[in-house]
């Protein structure tokens, strides 16, 4: 958001936080990867969205999963040795080893000296789309976190070979396809982003008369796609400075259609005049042609300041989410009776009442939904967008009628903030997607390079997997440095 003065305040945010590094090995046989040629690699546990670390120098440390950063020590160099590998690590000298060549589960796997013995050699066997079971030939055991745990930190260990995700790990080949970086875009705040019929299309605040869109086969492509222009902004709709579109897929009386929500004032930077508008597509292209179909004001308090709109369909209905500013600035829920018209008044979904959620300025905003193995959730951003501890807050549907703010519970800590170590100030306005084979989640957000950072158009859209907790609720780990490679989507074709 961005305040002016005594004038309502406004949201410029979002979140995407970048997670891991690998990609897609070699060709893959029906049983073990054939050990072809010597390649460096990040291992990055499925379960957790972790890399196998390397904590330091020494001969014995055993190795851990912490938050993939492109550290020396969560490279490793794959060798063939028959049709396994030896795993070389950044000591040196040193291999990765099963403690004691033990047979037994929980047999630590550490470094220490290379010696070749069957105890440090390990063979790749398939264990999904660009994933492995990491078998020590000795033991014919996988590496795995104690416990199958998803903590960062977790020792690693040998377990029988299983299933679970836990047990995977994605390996790279050094192929830069099966991996990109962030950000997608150097100049997006407040990005949405969707994967529809083989593309990703990207939206973000233009600040200007203009709605843009980027269309890429693939993730990594977005940075360098072109913006084009897919609706122009003129009178009665708003008539600039327009910010926070979102585009939804929602079955109107002519079928399915999109719905491209935004914010525009009556005038250029006429920040106290900002509402809620609405676009309908001809067909089911995200990209349009568009046509105006409404000002999606509150039938009994239209002449009210509202932002950043997003759907929620729960129960069989549709609701519009929102922000307004009643002396804080509280999240809404509206409902609607079709994709452009609100069937009721607003009600207040949430409220800034924790400290974390009132840094330069008491603001809920940003609502996006999150549903889940029959769970509702809905992720906000708190604080003001100014500060650097701009960050994404957790409300949980537990029942009863979605507009009374009882069903609804607020956890009592930031889900996702700022990383000093990785330089990420302010994440924040995030949305949500998923791969192309649709099996794994993924946040998109915004951010600021430093702790300077503001409001503004430098915020950079950036986006990285995220998993689940034991509980249901979503894990969205550590936004990622820029720069940083990470795997890419499940599923997305090769460039």
């Amino acid at each position: 958001m961005t305040r002016l003065g005594g004038s309502p305040p406004r949201r410029f945010t979002w979140l995407v936080t970048a997670f891991l590094v690998a990609g897609l090995f070699v060709a893959v046989p029906a049983r073990e990867a054939r050990a072809a040629a010597t390649f460096t690699s990040t291992m990055v546990n499925q379960g957790s969205g972790s890399c196998a670390t390397v904590a330091n120098g020494n001969s014995a440390v055993q190795l851990t999963q912490t938050a993939c950063n492109s550290g020396a020590g969560q490279s490793f160099t794959f060798t063939p040795v028959g049709d396994a590998y030896t795993i070389g690590t950044f000591t040196s000298g040193s291999c990765v080893d099963i403690y004691g060549a033990s047979t037994s589960d929980n047999a630590a796997v550490i470094q220490y000296a290379c010696h070749g013995e069957t105890n440090q050699q390990f063979r790749l066997q398939p264990a999904g789309t660009n994933t492995f079971n990491v078998v020590a030939v000795s033991s014919g055991k996988c590496v795995a976190p104690a416990g199958d745990s998803s903590a960062n930190g977790a020792a690693l260990v040998q377990l029988p070979c299983a299933s679970a995700t836990s047990r995977a790990w994605r390996v790279a080949a050094g192929t830069s396809a099966a991996t990109y970086t962030n950000p997608l875009s150097q100049h997006g705040p407040d990005p949405w982003l969707q994967y529809h019929n083989g593309y990703y299309y990207l939206a973000t605040t233009t600040w200007n008369s203009t709605i843009t869109m980027r269309r890429s086969r693939t993730l990594g492509g977005l940075a360098s796609a072109p913006d084009t222009v897919i609706f122009t902004l003129t009178r009665p709709n708003g008539a600039g400075t327009m910010w926070a579109p979102e585009f939804h897929l929602l079955t109107g009386p002519n079928g399915p259609r999109w719905y491209l929500y935004y914010v525009a004032g009556r005038e250029p930077y006429d920040l106290g005049t900002q509402r809620i508008h609405v676009l309908e597509s001809s067909g089911t292209d995200p990209m349009g042609p568009y046509s105006f179909k409404a000002d999606l004001l509150d039938p009994t308090q239209d002449n009210t300041w509202e932002l950043d709109p997003s759907i929620l369909q729960l129960n069989g209905q549709l609701y519009l989410l929102g922000t307004f500013y009643n002396g804080s600035q509280p999240n809404f829920i509206r409902p609607l009776s079709n994709p452009w018209t609100a069937s009721g008044t607003r009600h207040v979904l949430s409220s800034p009442s924790y400290s974390w959620e009132t840094v330069g300025g008491a603001v809920n905003e940003g609502a996006e939904v999150l549903q889940h193995n029959g769970k509702t959730f809905i992720v906000f951003s708190a604080s003001h967008c100014s500060t650097p501890d701009y960050k994404l807050g957790l409300l949980t549907y537990n029942g009863g009628d979605p507009l009374q703010q009882s069903s609804w519970v607020k956890s009592a800590q930031p889900v996702f903030q700022r990383s000093n170590a990785n330089s990420v100030f302010g994440p924040g306005h995030n949305g949500f997607f998923k791969s192309p084979d649709g099996t794994e989640d993924w946040i998109v957000y915004h951010a600021n390079n430093s702790s300077g950072g503001g409001c503004d158009m430098n915020r950079t859209t950036r986006a990285q997997k995220f998993t689940w907790n034991a509980d249901g609720t979503p894990n969205f780990g550590t936004p990622a440095a820029l720069g940083t490679r990470l795997p890419v989507p499940s599923g997305e074709p090769a460039q």
